[in-house]
């Protein structure tokens, strides 16, 4: 198969192993278009409800860098762009216990967003669909058991956005998403709930009441034959850097999930970051490795496919 840039993958580790090895998709880094958080602030905080993480809010008092904005458990973390937004190629789905308050605050958005790519389409009752201001797309649902037990991200509010319950991320037409899947269940101990040729739904955390797992990370086949989600380039020592969108994973058993991706080829440190791990103590020790190319364990041999999405942050 496939060398396939799929989701620049952060992962740590947990003392505890589930059904998925994966514990919690964590964040999403995405960047935003510089120096415009009043889009950011008028869009995940005024519209969807996420809350401001303490821990960088000073850069919005500064006016500049990264914010996260959390929902529940889970967040979106939004460093500037060089200059420019990036749009997730996919679908990101929010959970709610109720979209009453989204609703609410759709009746009278904040001005700025008029300036955007802001959008809101109307759905059924218990799900709305957004677009953000620079393109991004947002499905919000709601749930009875929205909300993850083991807790939410630091801030002194709760979010009104309970959980990040998927990603969906669009590949090429043609990806051989049965290697993809191999390759999660193989390496970090991601199960596939589902999987044909046009979609692959792997699993992860544990179940909800209905049996169904608290998050999914999606794989859709599109119409474009060839898709990027990762922007390789190199920083000013020459070093390799990937600016493209990130996924980060919690993982129950790094040590194992390490020591497969080496074996395939796969880590990789991207210089765009100060925590970096070259060897499998320095991922022990930073409690994080990176994976870009996504490789089929049955085909390594193949030549890498068409880029995917960045999978790089596991931790």
């Amino acid at each position: 198969m496939a060398g396939s840039l799929l989701v620049v993958l952060a992962i740590t580790s947990f003392a505890l192993r589930r059904t998925s090895n994966v514990h919690l998709i964590d964040h999403l880094n995405i960047n935003h278009e510089q120096g415009r958080h009043d889009l950011l602030t008028a869009f995940y905080v005024d519209i969807l409800g996420c809350t401001l993480d303490p821990r960088k809010v000073e850069n919005l008092e500064a006016g500049k860098g990264t914010l996260w904005a959390n929902a529940g458990a889970h967040q979106f973390h939004l460093p500037a762009g060089k200059p420019h937004a990036q749009v997730f190629d996919g679908v990101v789905t929010l959970g709610y216990d109720s979209l009453e308050g989204v609703r609410a605050r759709l009746a009278s958005p904040p001005p700025v967003l008029a300036e955007s790519k802001f959008a809101s389409m109307a759905a059924n009752e218990g799900k709305l669909s957004l677009i953000d201001p620079w393109g991004t797309r947002f499905h919000l649902v709601q749930l009875e058991e929205a909300a993850d037990p083991r807790g939410a991200q630091p801030g002194a509010e709760s979010s009104d956005a309970r959980a990040l319950l998927d990603l969906t991320v669009r590949v090429p037409m043609g990806t051989p998403l049965a290697g993809v899947a191999r390759f999660y269940e193989y390496v970090l101990g991601m199960p596939a709930l589902s999987c044909d040729a046009e979609r692959l739904v792997l699993a992860a955390g544990d179940t909800r009441a209905d049996g169904a797992p608290r998050q999914t990370l999606t794989f859709a086949c599109g119409a474009r034959e060839s898709m990027s989600h990762a922007e390789l380039g190199s920083d000013e020592n020459g070093k390799p850097v990937n600016h493209g969108a990130h996924l980060s994973l919690y993982l129950a058993d790094l040590r194992e999930a390490y020591a497969k991706a080496e074996a395939l080829g796969v880590c990789y440190v991207n210089h765009r970051f100060k925590r970096r791990a070259l060897t499998l103590e320095e991922a022990l020790e930073q409690c994080m490795f990176r994976i870009l190319t996504v490789v089929d364990p049955e085909v390594t041999h193949a030549p890498p496919a068409p880029a995917v999405m960045a999978s790089d942050d596991l931790r």
